[in-house]
């Protein structure tokens, strides 16, 4: 245990130099980092949202409205069908989270039945000889359907915070169908609370002329149409609906890039479709020149202009009454995608930074504390070996700064626990080194036999006692959420960084110390 090879002693040099290399950048503000070249370390310890601030957000997928429209879409491929078939029915619609209708005619049951189930293999149908058919989804079809609205709705979730340039954001998956989000640093929590509260579907409809909006009002709207709300206002400042078609004509899921731009001085929105959207979004304006096209998103007209021209290059600009916000919102909710199901907020906190700022000032007032009794422990009760454990002790320290920020964790309240935590059990194991050499020079052996003997006696129990806390430490991150795994993150970071400096570390310099001096006795 005293020899050290010299590649050994060139490792540990080394990865002190490099720790001390990555943790210098939080000694400077973010600002004046920005200008460095990418090659040089310049990522500071990300702070948790109880550290700098913001917004936490309990999400509700809202997975019945799949259902319903899966449903709703359903009883019109059954529409269709049976009437290509010649197979008279009625009362089609959803009931109770399924498909009904009555044959008028019970003898074309077992036709009905063969066409109808192969719409959809997840449904089960059931008949009677009366001619009454129901279709509803297989327990193992719902639960399959809601795991994967859950799913893509926290991937749409997670494009839609990235696209605002949020740091390190926390967005996890919490029972069956709720969604926790945690944006640290964000000053503005009502735009966020918007743009998750938008489904952004998009579609395009044409806008029905044989029927005026006060006719549809007045509920004589024709079959296949239906009356939307607009954002265009009147002179009397109301909403101008509309009465468009129900067929959609194409869809916003054919999308490949949406941004903000201007037009004759205006914020006005410019997409592009891909190859297949391109091709039918010239088909309708090459067959409806002269016709208004009404852009619709989430149920409401945001813009409804006349087809001048055939547009063949699969682009087109959607504009109205928008403030540059709004046309930048609207981008990035195109960009990222509809939501499968509506998002209900269940549960909203802000944290202010004035909290956060209490929090960091009450954590460094704990760690330097901690830091000074340790210190002063130490040397008192083991003088010269006690500023040798205090040396690897700072080291720790940097070391552990270096690898939060290497590793871009989120450093929360209970993280500042665990670092408090980490100075206490940080000179643990020089502690137990120290009293062995110590039981070993009473036993009469020379200091370079008490050393050597010390640290082989003690490694064992140093290791067995570390290897514990970390599963606990591990076990914490598996299973904890939010704080508990900062806390057990730090944790576990520490004890592999005091692992490394009492018995690297300070051993080298112990080492170090024995060559140079020669004692005849130990200073214990």
């Amino acid at each position: 245990m005293i020899y050290f090879a010299r590649w050994k002693i060139l490792l540990i040099l080394g990865v002190c130099f490099f720790g001390l290399v990555f943790a210098s950048p939080n000694l400077f503000r973010e600002d004046a980092l920005e200008g460095l070249p990418d090659w040089l370390p310049h990522k500071n310890i990300n702070l948790g949202l109880d550290l700098q601030g913001g917004s936490h957000l309990l999400l509700e997928v809202e997975v019945n409205a799949v259902i319903r429209e899966r449903l709703e879409s359903l009883v019109d491929s059954v529409r269709v069908t049976l009437r290509k078939a010649r197979i008279g029915y009625k009362n089609l619609g959803v009931e109770e989270q399924g498909v009904t209708f009555n044959l008028v005619d019970p003898s074309a049951l077992a036709k009905a039945r063969e066409l109808v189930a192969a719409l959809d293999t997840d449904m089960a149908f059931s008949g009677t000889e009366g001619g009454q058919i129901r279709l509803v989804y297989t327990e193992q079809a719902l639960n399959e359907r809601s795991r994967l609205a859950v799913e893509q709705s926290i991937e749409i979730v997670r494009r839609r915070i990235d696209e605002t340039g949020t740091r390190e954001p926390t967005i996890q998956r919490q029972g069956t169908d709720r969604i926790l989000v945690q944006l640290p640093g964000v000053k503005d929590p009502e735009r966020i609370k918007k743009l998750l509260g938008k489904t952004a579907k998009l579609n395009f409809h044409l806008v029905d002329l044989t029927t005026t909006a006060d006719e549809a009002r007045a509920g004589r709207i024709p079959p296949g149409s239906v009356l939307l709300p607009s954002d265009d206002t009147g002179g009397d400042g109301m909403p101008i609906p509309y009465v468009i078609r129900k067929r959609v004509m194409l869809s916003g899921d054919t999308l490949v890039d949406a941004q903000p731009t201007f037009e004759d001085a205006q914020p006005v929105v410019f997409f592009k479709f891909d190859s297949l959207g391109a091709r039918k979004f010239g088909e309708i304006t090459k067959n409806n020149i002269g016709k208004p096209f009404a852009i619709v998103l989430d149920g409401r007209v945001i813009s409804a202009p006349v087809i001048r021209s055939a547009i063949l290059g699969g682009s087109g600009i959607i504009s109205g009454r928008f403030t540059v916000q709004q046309v930048q919102d609207l981008a990035l909710l195109l960009r990222a995608g509809a939501l499968p199901a509506p998002l209900t907020i269940l549960e909203e906190r802000t944290v202010g930074p004035g909290l956060g700022a209490d929090s960091i000032r009450a954590g460094k007032i704990a760690c330097i504390l901690g830091l000074v009794l340790v210190v002063v422990f130490m040397v008192g009760i083991y003088g010269r070996f006690g500023l040798m454990a205090n040396v690897g002790l700072a080291v720790n320290m940097v070391l552990i700064a270096a690898a939060l920020s290497l590793l871009q964790a989120t450093l929360t309240l209970p993280g500042i626990a665990g670092i408090v935590l980490t100075i206490g059990m940080a000179v643990d194991a020089n502690v137990l080194i120290f009293e062995r050499i110590r039981e070993e020079a009473r036993a009469g052996r020379t200091p370079i036999s008490a050393i050597d003997s010390g640290y082989q006696r003690a490694l064992t129990t140093i290791i067995d006692s570390n290897l514990t806390t970390f599963i606990a430490a591990l076990l914490l991150f598996l299973f904890g959420s939010g704080p508990v795994k900062g806390f057990a993150v730090t944790l576990s970071i520490g004890l592999m960084t005091s692992m490394f400096t009492a018995i690297m570390v300070t051993r080298l310099i112990m080492v170090a110390w024995l060559r140079r001096s020669k004692p005849t006795a130990l200073p214990l």
